[in-house]
């Protein structure tokens, strides 16, 4: 992706980056080492003197280190110059770790990237656990994805799940309060406590069936492991979640050979960072339910 700006007043380059063109000091940090910053078509440095009617150009090409690209098939959604949006299959990790390099969704990613020709990073803007299945997106540079991030400090991105659920008595929509605290230890697990932090989560019933129901769940707060906790403290547990489920909720999804959580990232609405535009992301895949 490249940046281009027409100068309209005298001022040194790092200050036009910075004002005009909204570039972050880490960013410009990082590349003013990569001969990335052009002024008239000729590579410079951060104390170059811009003129009125100069072009400054900014190359945001990237180049991924630390894991390989992966040929494996990916459904994509929705992709621009910017950004990336996959739906991502249940049982796969979004990003690799330093237990597992390989075989994550990033993998995939960064394959299709150089299988195209893409000189594209990959930054994840949502995140999924490695159950919840649904719509991801990644943003193809630093530059992007730092505005992405400042719109999810603002809440200009909305996330909307559906989930199969063990009760069929909730209220036909209503919002779940309950502060949600981190186990001790080295647990990745949370619990619903006085002393934990806010959360808030929005749901409405789509259907309801003999033991099972159908919400649309929208997450108000984005807390680890938030919607699974919520519906289980809320008396109606999430099918086949294998941490946060009840005796009953458990045996029914055992029965139903259910044996990840059936939360799908289901849709996914921002402005474009760049145009403005206003992008709607479905998922193609469903939740179970009832036979």
């Amino acid at each position: 992706m490249i940046l281009s700006h027409l100068c309209t007043r005298e001022a040194p380059l790092l200050s036009i980056l910075r004002r005009e063109l909204a570039l972050s000091s880490g960013l410009v940090k990082r590349l003013k080492w990569q001969d990335a910053l052009l002024l008239n078509g000729v590579p410079v440095h951060t104390n170059a003197r811009v003129r009125p009617g100069d072009r400054v150009t900014v190359d945001l090409s990237e180049t991924v280190v630390g894991y390989e690209g992966e040929d494996v098939p990916l459904n994509i959604l929705y992709e621009d110059d910017c950004c990336l949006a996959v739906d991502k299959p249940r049982g796969m990790l979004v990003h690799p770790s330093p237990r597992r390099n390989s075989g994550t969704l990033a993998n995939a990613v960064l394959g299709y990237y150089q299988r195209t020709g893409q000189a594209c990073g990959v930054h994840p803007v949502t995140r999924l656990d490695r159950d919840t299945f649904g719509v991801v997106l990644f943003a193809k540079n630093a530059y992007i994805h730092e505005k992405f991030c400042e719109m999810q400090k603002k809440h200009q991105i909305s996330k909307t799940y559906h989930a199969s659920v063990y009760g069929t008595k909730m209220a036909d929509f209503g919002l779940i309060d309950l502060p949600i605290l981190k186990l001790p230890g080295r647990s990745l697990l949370r619990t619903v406590a006085p002393n934990g932090k806010k959360c808030r989560t929005l749901f409405a019933v789509l259907a309801r069936f003999q033991d099972v129901s159908v919400l649309e769940l929208k997450p108000v707060t984005g807390r680890t492991h938030q919607l699974r906790v919520h519906c289980k403290y809320a008396g109606f547990p999430i099918l086949g979640d294998p941490q946060y489920q009840s005796e009953e909720s458990e045996a029914f999804s055992k029965e139903n050979e259910l044996f990840s959580q059936e939360l799908c990232a289901k849709r996914l609405e921002f402005r474009h960072p760049m145009t403005g535009e206003k992008i709607t992301i479905y998922s193609r895949q469903n939740v179970w339910k009832s036979p």
